[in-house]
């Protein structure tokens, strides 16, 4: 970076938390910036056992984004697929709701023999981002399960099945992160966020509460975040009381919380010491109850993205640079 982004120090680091889709779109932007200086924590509530195999969409979608081999066209995936594995498995008449391509297959695979020869799922991301020749730390939130259920007047969904079998159709009433009280946060995901050169913390503009809030119920990670010298900012998931993609205004009616940048600066409360939001969306600067930046969040392009990081890295530099709070005030 150049002394005129106003932004992250030539040494200084930063930690990004985020999902799949929208996040890494971000984190695209922030490592096209970065490079090596970038550490992405993922969500692994998304994880789950298919056909026998050990899926991390929320991974793979990171890892497949930064190295230029997503399917922009679907928004997941490789761009480079073929289709012949689950022709068969149709003809077989055999689960699939949930599409694996022939090469995205390979990575499942893989992943699966692995873990089932015990090695760590740190380990084995950070072997595969190698291979894709990503420069950026890419980090599982932790390497125990963690398992988000949603809960539904039909019961309790996996979330896969909700997201992906029944596309987010049924009600939410609750949302759940199974085996999280007794995960633990990797060291390096914890070194990562104690650096002495780390100079910010993003919450990319992931689904707060299927995204995010599976890596704060992490014991242990939340308190870190809070404790931090590095300013914690996120950008908001929400322009003109819509999520650009996925379910995030849905859930957030359905659980009662309104579609709004201040609802989501009260739901990350105690965190951020800034919020990002949409240019659509200045009149809301008021409400959200701490510092703001408006800036284009709708990232349509490569250059929207790397744009997005500048902008974001600004806001988060000249936050440390102000003195007084360091948290928002709840709005």
């Amino acid at each position: 970076m150049t002394a005129e982004d106003n932004s992250i120090s030539n040494n200084g680091r930063v930690v990004a938390l985020c999902g799949g889709v929208g996040g890494a779109k971000l984190a695209f932007g922030l490592a096209r910036i970065l490079g090596d200086r970038l550490t992405v924590v993922v969500n692994t509530g998304d994880d789950f056992e298919h056909l026998g195999l050990h899926v991390s969409p929320d991974l793979d979608t990171v890892l497949y984004t930064l190295s230029g081999l997503a399917n922009r066209e679907l928004g997941w995936g490789r761009g480079d697929e073929s289709w012949n594995f689950m022709s068969v498995l149709r003809d077989l008449g055999a689960e699939t709701w949930f599409q694996l391509g022939d090469r995205d297959l390979a990575l499942h695979v893989e992943r699966t023999r692995q873990l089932r020869a015990g090695v760590p799922l740190t380990q084995i991301i950070g072997a595969f981002a190698n291979s894709f020749g990503i420069r950026a730390e890419i980090l599982p939130m932790s390497d125990d399960a963690v398992r988000t259920t949603v809960v539904t007047p039909e019961g309790a969904l996996p979330f896969q099945r909700y997201f992906v079998e029944r596309r987010c159709a049924p009600m939410v009433r609750q949302i759940n992160f199974e085996g999280a009280g007794k995960a633990q946060p990797t060291a390096q995901v914890l070194a990562a966020l104690r650096d002495p050169d780390l100079q910010a913390i993003i919450l990319c503009p992931s689904n707060p509460f299927l995204s995010i809030d599976p890596i704060l119920a992490v014991p242990g990670l939340r308190g870190v975040l809070e404790a931090a010298r590095a300013p914690v900012v996120a950008v908001s998931p929400i322009i003109g009381g819509k999520a650009v993609k996925g379910p995030t205004d849905k859930i957030m009616a359905e659980l009662g919380v309104a579609a709004t940048n201040g609802a989501i600066a009260e739901h990350y409360r105690g965190l951020l010491a800034g919020l990002v939001i949409d240019a659509t969306d200045a009149a809301e600067r008021d409400t959200v109850g701490g510092p703001t930046h408006v800036t284009k969040t709708l990232m349509k392009s490569d250059e929207d993205r790397e744009e997005l990081a500048r902008e974001t890295l600004g806001f988060a530099a000249r936050l440390a640079a102000m003195a007084g709070p360091k948290r928002m005030v709840s709005s």
